[in-house]
């Protein structure tokens, strides 16, 4: 019997972890339009870090590449467009900005969808080598028409 328990015991458990030359990594297409900011960016974080593949490993960059079109069209629940507010300082003395995430959304979308997403990463460096995978684009028209990505929809 005791010879059965030091059999047991002597294996070796490895935990496997992902190689980053390895990943092979698809380009996805999510159209904004009608989509509210948060699930959006939600998603869309979630799918940058690679969290919806089998071999997500936190350390290494997983994910994938997202396109983002129709940003301009973009919805918020509530009164978030009049009441929620950005807030940047100019580095000027007196220099502290503040616009509606509705202006915001009419003057650079794109700039309100990387915010989003950005907020929803972790705060380290892989998180900002992982939003370089991020494209927007304002209108229903992406330029990487080449790459065959494939259509997600979020509901």
């Amino acid at each position: 019997m005791s010879a059965e328990v030091n059999t047991v015991s002597s294996r070796r458990q490895t935990t496997l972890t992902t190689d980053p030359s390895k990943v092979s990594r698809r380009w996805i297409h999510v159209d904004a339009a009608g989509v509210p900011l948060g699930r959006l960016a939600a998603e869309v974080a979630q799918v940058l870090m690679g969290k919806h593949r089998p071999d997500y490993t936190p350390h290494v960059d997983t994910g994938e590449y997202v396109i983002i079109t129709n940003a301009s069209k973009i919805e918020m629940t509530g009164n978030k467009a009049a009441h929620n507010t950005r807030q940047h300082y100019t580095r000027y003395p007196g220099g502290l900005r503040e616009e509606t995430y509705g202006e915001l959304r009419d003057r650079d979308p794109e700039l309100l969808i990387n915010d989003a997403v950005r907020r929803m990463m972790p705060k380290n460096r892989l998180s900002r080598v992982m939003l370089q995978k991020l494209n927007v684009f304002p209108g229903a028209d992406h330029t990487f028409a080449a790459k065959k990505p494939v259509k997600m929809t979020i509901l």
